[in-house]
Order: structure tokens, then sequence, then C-alpha cells
């Protein structure tokens, strides 16, 4: 049996209390409180409400909700933009929490690189200087952080555009040029707050499959911020949909689509198209590995829309392998039909 790797990111019990004393607060939580009337009551606002989760290397980590959720909040205590009241911030084994002023200088200039909603491109610089910035912070001389910067801009389909200035770029281009300006450092932690919201929905797709292209080759560790399922469900290897501050479900998107936790999950998974994202390994039932040697056999990443026409014609269950072809589960024609009036 495969062991899993040691998580890029681990948090633990992490909190956020905006207010003068948020110590104070716990003991009112205990008591049974609301997070709205302790707003009321003290004027602390709970951000990030004991929040937990991994983040595996070389994943794309969802984290959505609705506005006010606690997502963008989460994602700047990553970095310590953002203080945490309580709790543990592990990259790559390390407390960042306890990290003094240099320490996270070298996080942030070294190992994290954020990509934001608006850009944040500097107007008075041109395209090739603002995507070397982070290499000048680093002290890196200026022929080999342009160097670096006109790669990375080629990579992102900007290969020309170096001398121009931000205001003479599109929405999606710049944002290519913000993406581009986090990777020039090589970072091993990209963190992306909402990046594509503000563009048009067109410009958005496309920037979802830029992003997905780069990872596929870049491999790195992602948190990505979103208030959009689809694109959660698009780019996600695991979403974590947070609601007052919480995660109130964590999985993989088949997995939360297939039996979403309560009614706030399951309204965002009303109009997903479920037979394309069930997967056989969600609705499978675990076997042993010799129990389907007799039976016609699927991936565990099979759709649904797939298996409605195999187990229609199969009076057999079908058995599930993984990627070494080792039976892992089966599924029956009532497992299909349960997935299919699951999301009525």
């Amino acid at each position: 049996m495969k062991s899993e790797p040691q998580a890029t990111i681990s948090c633990r019990k992490v909190w956020k209390i905006f207010g003068p004393n948020p110590a104070m607060i716990r003991p009112l939580l205990e008591q049974g409180l609301s997070r709205s009337e302790i707003l009321d009551q003290t004027g602390h606002v709970i951000a990030v409400r004991d929040v937990s989760f991994d983040v595996r290397p070389g994943e794309i980590f969802v984290v959505m909700g609705l506005s006010g959720s606690g997502k963008s909040t989460l994602i700047r205590c990553l970095s310590r933009l953002i203080e945490p009241t309580e709790g543990e911030i592990i990259v790559d084994g390390q407390n960042v929490v306890a990290y003094d002023a240099a320490q996270l200088r070298e996080l942030r200039r070294h190992k994290m690189s954020m990509v934001f909603q608006r850009f944040g491109l500097f107007p008075h610089r041109t395209i090739l200087d603002n995507v070397s910035y982070g290499l000048e912070i680093q002290g890196i001389k200026k022929e080999p952080r342009h160097e670096q910067a006109r790669q990375v801009l080629e990579m992102v389909g900007l290969k020309g555009w170096e001398k121009y200035y931000p205001h003479e770029l599109s929405g999606g281009m710049q944002q290519r040029v913000g993406l581009a300006r986090a990777l020039a450092v090589d970072p091993e932690i990209l963190l992306c707050d909402e990046p594509f919201s503000a563009l048009d929905p067109l410009i958005r797709r496309e920037m979802q499959d830029e992003l997905l292209r780069l990872q596929n080759s870049l491999n790195k560790t992602v948190v990505f911020i979103t208030h959009d399922f689809l694109e959660a469900l698009k780019l996600g290897h695991h979403i974590a949909i947070m609601k007052d501050g919480e995660i109130v479900q964590l999985g993989r998107p088949e997995e939360i689509v297939a039996h979403p936790v309560n009614d706030y999950v399951r309204e965002f998974t009303r109009d997903v198209p479920r037979i394309k994202i069930i997967t056989a390994k969600t609705i499978m039932t675990v076997a042993a590995a010799d129990a389907g040697s007799d039976h016609v056999s699927v991936h565990a990443d099979t759709t649904l829309e797939k298996l409605i026409g195999l187990t229609a014609v199969s009076p057999d269950p079908l058995a599930v392998l993984d990627n070494e072809g080792c039976v892992i589960g089966m599924v029956d024609r009532t497992a299909v039909l349960q997935a299919l009036t699951e999301g009525n």
C-alpha cells in the first residue's frame, strides 16, 4: 500500500477573530452564541473558525464559498499577510506562525507567490519590469532577471509585450502578467485569491485552461480561492467549502457532487452535470482484491455517463480498477441509479 506524501501545507485548528479582545470570544461560542450574535454583542468578527486541512504536493486545492465565508482571510493567513489568532500553519514541516520577520520575507520571496483578483500590477512599470519585480527584490541583477521574465512571459503567451505598460493590455492579458510575475520567482506554492473573477466569462475560461496547462508542466502546489463552484470543479483536485468561517465539506469534486452534506452545499451542486463528474470510485462498494476477477472491469475514474451504458447491458456488477489494475471495488446497476436519483 502506497503511503501518502507529506503535505506541502497543513492547517491545524486555525482561527482568525477580528477585534480588540479575541480571547473573550471562545467562551461565548461555547455558550452557544452564533457568529452574528457575537458580532452584534461584541463587535468581533469570526472570520476563520477552527479550520484544518492538508494540501498535497503538486495539487490544486480549491477553497470556495459565498462572500463573507472567510475564504480570502484564510488564504492570507497562509502567508501571514493576515495574522491568525490561533492554530498552526505548517509549510514543508515548519510552522510559519512562529516565523520572525526575516523568515517571513524568505517565505514570501522564495517559496510562496500570490496572484490577486485585481492584478496588482505597477502602472508605471513596463510588463517586463512588472514580471521581474520579485526577482529584483531578491537582489538578482537586471539582465538575468529580465531573461527569466522573458521566458515566463513566453510561457503565458505574452512574448512581444515586454515594453508595453499595464493600461495598454486587456484584463485577461493583465491577469496573465500577474500570473507570470508570481511564476517568475519559481515558487513552490501559488496562492490565488479569486484571480479570474473580474474577467469576462470567455476570458475566464481561457485563464482556467491556461492555469491547468501551466500546472501540467510546472506541477506547483496551488491554493485557489473562488466563489464559483463550476470553476472549483474544473480546477480542484480537492475542494473545501466554507460557510461562516468554517469548512462544512472537504473532498474530491466528485465526492461533493455525489454526497453534499447539507442544503448549503447541495445548492452549489444543483446545476452541475452529475453524469460528467461522478466516477466509479465515488459510488463503488469496496471489495476484496479478487472479488471482480470474473467481471467486466472499468477504471476508477470512469464517469457516471459511461457507467449508465455499461451497467445497462451487464447483468453483473462491474469491477473497479485503480491505476495499477488492482480491483478496489464493485459498481452495480443499483448504485448507478441511486447516483442519478440523488441528483433529483
